[in-house]
């Protein structure tokens, strides 16, 4: 229990702050919570406090999960394929008896995401830092992803432009390039073929922000469906009455 996914604490006071005052429950008063303030009543400060450091955690556990050695490489769910615009070039090269150095380079790929997955957390941070919580009705009621999707939604654009020169860097310490460059000059010279060679920075940034957010939906999906799950201190103060 002590590996909580911030999502409970953000679905959770999302909600509160979406409500009308007249709907909400008695949230504000921590009542006789184990290691809660008894009859004091929570400020608006401390919710946001809470939600901003729930954020954080959260971050930080996806990017902890994805950075591990083979935390993209063997996790069917983020696993970063081969270039599907060069899959053609894949089935060609593997016939020619190339397969051992495509599944190196597969390899390599996924290397690079875990490699730049190591300094995710504070672009993270840095995104969320704008969030608003105005749509917290809707994802409580919402698809067991909503509030990954809500946080896509708002951060996508500026986590892809920040991880970019990130992915850029793990490209360049893992030699992606290395194994990549061999294959592609090794296909382009096969008569009338079409030449392929897709922007390795651009996939790998595109995946690796895709892994991160389908970890967060697969943390948020478990708080939804497991009640038991939905332990933290701060909501111990927040609904403890």
């Amino acid at each position: 229990m002590k590996k909580l996914s911030a999502f409970v604490v953000v679905l959770s006071l999302q909600l509160v702050l979406s409500l009308p005052a007249h709907a909400q429950p008695k949230i504000f008063s921590t009542g006789t919570a184990s290691g809660g303030n008894s009859g004091k009543r929570l400020q608006s400060s401390e919710i946001d406090l809470g939600l901003k450091e729930a954020l954080i955690l959260g971050a930080k556990n996806a990017a902890l999960k994805a950075a591990k050695v083979d935390g993209f490489y063997k996790n069917p769910l983020i696993f970063i394929p081969f270039p599907p615009e060069a899959q053609a070039m894949k089935t060609t090269l593997e016939t020619l008896g190339l397969k051992s150095q495509i599944n190196y380079f597969i390899k390599t790929l996924n290397r690079a995401a875990e490699e730049a997955a190591k300094k995710a957390a504070p672009i993270f941070l840095q995104a969320i830092k704008g969030l608003t919580i105005q749509d917290g009705y809707q994802i409580l009621k919402g698809p067991n992803d909503a509030a990954t999707r809500y946080l896509r939604k708002k951060t996508s654009r500026q986590l892809t432009q920040a991880f970019r020169p990130v992915v850029a860097q793990a490209i360049q310490k893992v030699q992606l390039t290395r194994y990549w460059n061999p294959l592609v000059t090794r296909y382009n010279q096969i008569p009338f073929v079409k030449r392929v060679n897709p922007n390795l920075d651009d996939y790998v940034t595109q995946r690796a922000v895709s892994g991160l957010f389908k970890l967060m939906a697969q943390e948020e999906a478990r708080i939804r469906q497991n009640p038991a799950a939905r332990v933290t201190d701060i909501l111990r103060r927040v609904f403890g009455s």
